[in-house]
């Protein structure tokens, strides 16, 4: 078993991928990429922090967070999201994977891997790279040609701050070339 240790520094900015229990494609659903638009937006509020960038894929999701400053808890809200998310989920008669009985005993639920995988972005550079990579990644999973093409992230406001020209990412990104964050 291994031993992960996640580094929490206060105000830092994260990066995060969250999956789904099996890589089911909970998110090819309109009502399921509401419905956690809905939770994050609820928890961002309850528990503030700004959305740098995001992708929402069909299986798994990829964030970068900034949070205020003297505030390092990302898990709480990452638990709340996945809790609040499987809870609505569940009740509005959505499905879920199977789980064993040994998960099920431990009250796992099949809609969230258990975990969630996490990077403290220390630097300018390493941000960067991280959001040529998340808005780089429908292209990577062959959803579409283009990061444009792919609604369900923040490519196009990336696109009307001026970090990116529109036609960016038509081939994959020297910045990202063997950068592993899946």
């Amino acid at each position: 078993m291994s031993h992960y240790r996640r580094w929490y520094v206060p105000g830092g900015t994260y990066f995060i991928t969250v999956v789904t229990y099996h890589r089911y494609p909970y998110f090819q659903s309109d009502a399921a990429r509401q419905l956690l638009g809905e939770v994050m937006r609820e928890v961002q509020t309850e528990s503030p922090f700004q959305v740098v960038a995001t992708v929402l894929l069909p299986d798994h999701l990829h964030a970068v967070w900034t949070l205020p400053a003297g505030d390092s808890d990302y898990s709480t809200r990452w638990k709340r999201i996945k809790a609040r998310f499987t809870d609505r989920w569940l009740a509005s008669g959505g499905h879920e994977e199977r789980v064993t009985l040994a998960q099920e005993r431990r009250g796992n639920r099949g809609i969230w891997q258990k975990r969630f995988r996490e990077n403290t972005i220390d630097d300018q550079e390493y941000l960067i790279q991280v959001c040529d990579y998340i808005h780089y990644n429908p292209v990577k999973h062959g959803y579409v040609l283009r990061p444009r093409d792919w609604p369900q992230s923040t490519f196009l406001r990336f696109v009307a701050a001026g970090e990116y020209e529109i036609d960016w990412g038509r081939s994959e990104p020297a910045s990202i070339a063997g950068l592993d964050l899946e």
